[in-house]
């Protein structure tokens, strides 16, 4: 892929369907790390799909309470952030990861910013005083696909540096929501600080398309504004505000994903593939046999993510039970055909 053309993404599931001529209901998607056993979303009343969406309807402060941090900005996905944050300053110089979610670099380059890639956002030198010096670092925090995560201590230092000269420190915290010990959340308002969060992965409600953003009151309000009126549809406030509060659901799932996330790591083991990254929702396995291991896996209906640089297939989880078995057989397979 080009520095300048648009990053591709997992989940794209028709498109390996027309490829390789199997029917969309026969693939086993672990393409996207969102969690496969999914919240419940109940039946929704048909006011959620009459009216227009109102912000007064409790969603903000369930965000607030399980964020542990006030004044959540919600929005279409936290992509909807990666894509505005760039217009709300003049061209500068931006650390991204060199490894990690393509949107953050294509978004910055788009608007016309240095773009600096970074190993894992390291900054090292380039937040010393000098001509090179970053103006913003952007850190996605565990890292998606690496699972690097950042300790809280180091994250606040690059900040403090960042923001004594007006710099901004955002941390993409998308994959978070199973060790929220790691968070940011509790610094969130301080200047130059912004920090994303997304329901997507851990709640397995991608397709609500539901984030959110805390930062300092004046970025927040700009960037309110430059967004406009109703960015979360009416049915997807009303599923968030709902899995918010179901409390005993996340203690299961915070739990049952760990559980999971040990069992798909010792099974990529067992065939050859021994990760080198990953978190609760995903599985990282550098290879140079990347590219014959996902096609000879796609061939058998099954869908991971492959990375170029470094080669490499990222692995979600799978739900069922049968899905474990049919990964399994398929990996004997792929690996050493």
């Amino acid at each position: 892929m080009k520095e300048h053309e648009p990053p591709e993404h997992g989940g794209r599931l028709r498109q390996a369907a027309a490829r390789f001529g199997i029917p969309l209901a026969r693939w086993l998607d672990l393409s996207t790390g969102i969690n496969p056993r999914a919240w419940p979303v109940p039946t929704l009343p048909a006011s959620a799909w009459g009216r227009l969406p109102e912000a007064e309807d409790g969603l903000e402060s369930e965000a607030a309470r399980y964020y542990g941090a006030p004044d959540p900005l919600p929005l279409a996905g936290s992509q909807a952030a990666i894509q505005a944050l760039p217009a709300m300053r003049a061209p500068c110089r931006v650390g991204v990861p060199q490894v990690g979610y393509r949107e953050h670099a294509y978004a910055w380059r788009r608007a016309g910013h240095h773009v600096i890639e970074l190993a894992d956002s390291d900054p090292g030198q380039w937040l010393d005083e000098g001509p090179g010096r970053l103006d913003c670092l952007v850190v996605i925090n565990p890292n998606n696909p690496t699972g690097h995560c950042w300790p809280v201590a180091t994250l606040l230092d690059w900040h403090a540096r960042l923001a004594a000269r007006g710099g901004w420190l955002i941390v993409d915290e998308a994959f978070m929501d199973v060790t929220p010990a790691g968070s940011l959340t509790p610094y969130a308002g301080r200047p130059g600080l912004i920090l994303l969060r997304s329901l997507g992965k851990f709640f397995g409600l991608a397709g609500a398309r539901v984030g959110f953003l805390f930062a300092e009151p004046a970025l927040r309000a700009t960037l309110n504004a430059w967004l406009g009126p109703w960015t979360l549809t009416g049915p997807s406030r009303l599923m968030a505000r709902q899995a918010f509060a179901d409390t005993a659901w996340q203690r299961c799932a915070r739990a049952s994903l760990a559980l999971d996330a040990a069992r798909l790591a010792a099974l990529l083991r067992d065939h050859g593939l021994a990760p080198t990254g990953g978190t609760a929702l995903f599985q990282w396995v550098l290879s140079a046999d990347a590219e014959r291991i996902d096609a000879a896996l796609a061939q058998q209906g099954v869908l991971a993510r492959r990375f170029d640089r470094p080669a490499s297939l990222r692995f979600g989880l799978p739900g069922e039970e049968q899905d474990w078995q049919r990964l399994s057989v398929a990996l004997a397979s792929a690996v050493h055909s």
